[in-house]
């Protein structure tokens, strides 16, 4: 068996500290408010969908938190890989997945990037190198420190960002993960989406250190809180994270301030938090309003222009719904694919 190569040993002068968001000009203004558009407006179908019965199984939504991905996927090169849990259908369609095979994976059609078998929270596309969608809390997290060991071994240059949340990151698993990133400086941003509540209970209430960007500390790696629903503030913070794995530094640590307006999962009522909180979060930090005021403000677009955006984006989005219930079921034989590799001699 090949042994790894040995961590190029570096030590940065000084840690780095949060920075400004970036001043974005039109072009890029517009692009944020599409994408994360096309993010709200495919989430809002998926829960129409499930609600007609059409999506079995669980269904974890993304509305609220669509900064977050957008932002740090306009952060990455060719090659970098992402790996999330199973919140990641907004993760899909960032990294330009086509929302006709998402949608059809949700309702279990051979059209689907798993051919009907992964579901929601199970998808995977090599040619995006998005490696999943994983339904285990906090399993993704020692699998994208593999990725970016398979980065530092190949020496490419490849980064890989490891998505979890505020739950998941009271898993044992988790800190394994990082002691061996820092032990062998991997090219790895682990990317916190803390939306205040893992499952249904407040982060105060189940976490000693709730300032998750220190949640690296014993293992000296450095960490960094960003306005997670800032879409220019998370890009901003991905430049400089990608750029510090990238200089050979190891891991980082994202501490990504979100929110999701839905339950945790569908058939979650939210119960643990009033709809004057929810109200309040949609009214002064919604990530696309605020892209949308800026461009108005700045007369970079008008309301019209930005109502011919959203009626493109919902034509896509319809368009993806109708293929995904018009398209047929995988065949029976498709129990028995895709179970054993055969590895070569």
């Amino acid at each position: 068996m090949a042994k790894a190569k040995s961590a190029k040993k570096t030590t940065s002068k000084t840690n780095p500290k949060t920075p400004a968001p970036i001043e974005f000009d039109k072009a890029q203004e517009l692009k944020a408010y599409r994408d994360m558009l096309m993010i709200r407006r495919f989430e809002e179908k998926a829960g129409q969908l499930y609600g007609m019965g059409l999506i079995g199984g669980f269904c974890h939504l993304y509305i609220g938190q669509e900064a977050v991905v957008t932002g740090m996927q306009a952060a990455l090169i060719e090659g970098d890989q992402m790996i999330t849990a199973y919140r990641d259908h907004g993760h899909m369609l960032a990294c330009d997945m086509e929302p006709r095979g998402i949608m059809a994976e949700l309702t279990g059609r051979e059209g689907g990037y798993s051919r009907g078998k992964g579901g929601s929270m199970h998808m995977f596309s090599k040619e995006k190198n998005f490696y999943g969608g994983h339904g285990i809390v906090g399993a993704q997290v020692s699998l994208g420190t593999g990725l970016a060991f398979n980065n530092h071994y190949r020496g490419n240059g490849n980064v890989c960002l490891t998505y979890f949340g505020d739950g998941a990151s009271n898993q044992g698993q988790v800190y394994e993960s990082f002691n061996m990133a820092k032990l062998w400086n991997l090219p790895v941003v682990y990317v916190i989406e803390n939306n205040r509540y893992a499952m249904g209970t407040a982060v105060h209430r189940s976490s000693a250190l709730t300032e998750f960007s220190k949640r690296g500390c014993s293992f000296n790696i450095p960490g960094i809180e960003v306005d997670g629903m800032d879409v220019r503030a998370v890009q901003s913070a991905g430049e400089l994270a990608t750029k510090w794995c990238r200089d050979g530094n190891g891991p980082i640590i994202l501490d990504m301030q979100t929110y999701r307006y839905r339950g945790h999962s569908m058939s979650d009522p939210a119960k643990y938090r009033s709809k004057d909180e929810v109200q309040k979060m949609r009214a002064e930090q919604d990530p696309i309003e605020r892209v949308k005021q800026r461009l108005l403000e700045k007369k970079w677009a008008g309301e019209d222009d930005l109502k011919a955006i959203d009626k493109e984006v919902r034509a896509v989005v319809a368009d993806s719904a109708e293929f995904a219930q018009n398209n047929p079921e995988p065949d029976a034989s498709e129990l028995y694919t895709d179970i054993l590799l055969e590895a070569g001699a």
